[in-house]
C-alpha cells in the first residue's frame, strides 16, 4: 500500500511516498529555517505564506524522486494538529483536493502519532512500548500496548524540552534553533554552575520552566556583577540537569510498566547526550532502545506516511470536512 503523506505542522514543508508504513519511497523536505533565523524563532503568518509557495513545487518532486503518479497512490494522510493553524491548513487544503480529484481514501494523522510512528521506518515496533516524545512543543511519556493505541502517562505541565532550549539559548545569545547549538557548545565545557533538577518527584510529568528560570537569573546576576558568563560550561550544567530528568523518569515509566521496549521520538530525539544517555540506561537494564536517525527526528511526512498506515488498517478515515486543529490531545484521536 502505498501512501502520499503532507507535513505542514510549523516551518517545513514536506511531502512521503511510503510503503506499508515502513518503507520510504521518496521524502521532500523543505524547511524554512533561514527564513525564521533572521526572527529569532517561528513566525507564524510567514509559514502559511511560504508552504503556499512550496506546497505544489514539493508534490512535483516527490513524484519525481519516487518514479511514480497519483494513480499509483492508494491513500492520502496528512497532519491535522496539532500546530500552526495557519501552516496546518494549507497542507490540509492539498491533501483534500488531492483526495477529492482523484477519489483516495484521507486519512487523518496527529502530529505526534507520526512522531512516534517514525521509529517504524526504522524498526517494526514492538509491543508493549514507553514512547518518549520530546520536541519543541512537547514532552510525553506514553504507554502502547498495540498498534495506534496510546495511553499518555505523563507530560510536562509548562514549558516543552525544546521549547526550553531555545529560550535558554537565546538568553545565552546562541544561534536559532537552540537545541543544536546548546548540545554542540556543552560538548566543549564542564558541569559547573548549580542549577536546579526540574521537578524531581515521583510522577511521571516534567516542567522545565524553573530550570530556564534559573538560567535567566544565573545570566543576569552574573552580568549585574561583571561576571562573564562561561557559555560551555553554563550549555553543559543546562543539559545535564534536562538528560537527568528525562532519564530517571523514563526509566521509571519503563519499570514500573514492565516494558522492554523504548522509543524515543521528536526533534529533540535528535540531541546527542539525551540519545546516548537513555541508550546506555536502557542496555544497564536489558531494554530494546530505538531512535530515529536525524531525518525522521525533526518534522517530515515520512513519520506521517508510516503512522497514517496504522492508521488505515485501525479503520481511521476522514471526510472533506476534515479541519485543522492548534491543539488536540493525542488520545482524542478523530
Amino acid at each position: 500500500m502505498n501512501i502520499l503523506a503532507i507535513e505542514s505542522s510549523c516551518d517545513e514543508t514536506s511531502m512521503s511516498i511510503i510503503k506499508d508504513g515502513h518503507t520510504d519511497l521518496g521524502t521532500v523536505i523543505l524547511s524554512q529555517i533561514d527564513i525564521h533565523k533572521m526572527y529569532g524563532g517561528v513566525v507564524p503568518e510567514i509559514a502559511s505564506r511560504s508552504h503556499v509557495e512550496s506546497i505544489t513545487i514539493v508534490l512535483e518532486e516527490v513524484l519525481t524522486k519516487a518514479s511514480m503518479k497519483i494513480d499509483d497512490i492508494d491513500a492520502i494522510a496528512v497532519t491535522y494538529g496539532p500546530g500552526l493553524i495557519g501552516s496546518l491548513l494549507v497542507g490540509l487544503i492539498a491533501a483534500k483536493t488531492i483526495a477529492y480529484i482523484y477519489n483516495k481514501p484521507l486519512i487523518p494523522v496527529h502530529h505526534i502519532a507520526g512522531h512516534i510512528y517514525a521509529n517504524n521506518l526504522v524498526n517494526r515496533l514492538e509491543f508493549p512500548l514507553i514512547a518518549l516524545v520530546i520536541s519543541g512543543g512537547h514532552t510525553e511519556l506514553i504507554y502502547m500496548k498495540e498498534d495506534y493505541s496510546f495511553e499518555k502517562i505523563g507530560g510536562t505541565l509548562d514549558d516543552a524540552v525544546g521549547e526550553c532550549y531555545d529560550k535558554v539559548a537565546r538568553v545565552m545569545d546562541l544561534s536559532y534553533p537552540g537545541g543544536p547549538s546548546i548540545d554542540k557548545l556543552a560538548k566543549q565545557g564542564n558541569d559547573t554552575y548549580k542549577l536546579p533538577l526540574p521537578l524531581n518527584d515521583s510522577s511521571y510529568d516534567f516542567s522545565f520552566s524553573g530550570l530556564k528560570s534559573a538560567v535567566i537569573n544565573l545570566v543576569h546576576n552574573e552580568e549585574q556583577r561583571g561576571n562573564k558568563i562561561k557559555k560551555e560550561d553554563l550549555a553543559c550544567s543546562f543539559q545535564n540537569r534536562v538528560v537527568d530528568i528525562l532519564t530517571k523518569k523514563t526509566v521509571k515509566a519503563l519499570k514500573e510498566y514492565d516494558v522492554k521496549n523504548l522509543i524515543v521520538a521528536g526533534g529533540v530525539a535528535a540531541n546527542s547526550a539525551i540519545r546516548n544517555s537513555l541508550e546506555n540506561a536502557c542496555k544497564q537494564h536489558g531494554i530494546s532502545f530505538t531512535v530515529p536517525p536525524i531525518l525522521y527526528c525533526t518534522d517530515n511526512a515520512a513519520m506521517i506516511g508510516a503512522a497514517g498506515y496504522f492508521a488505515y488498517k485501525k479503520g481511521i478515515r476522514a471526510d472533506l470536512n476534515l479541519n485543522a486543529q492548534a491543539n488536540c490531545n493525542l488520545e482524542d484521536l478523530l
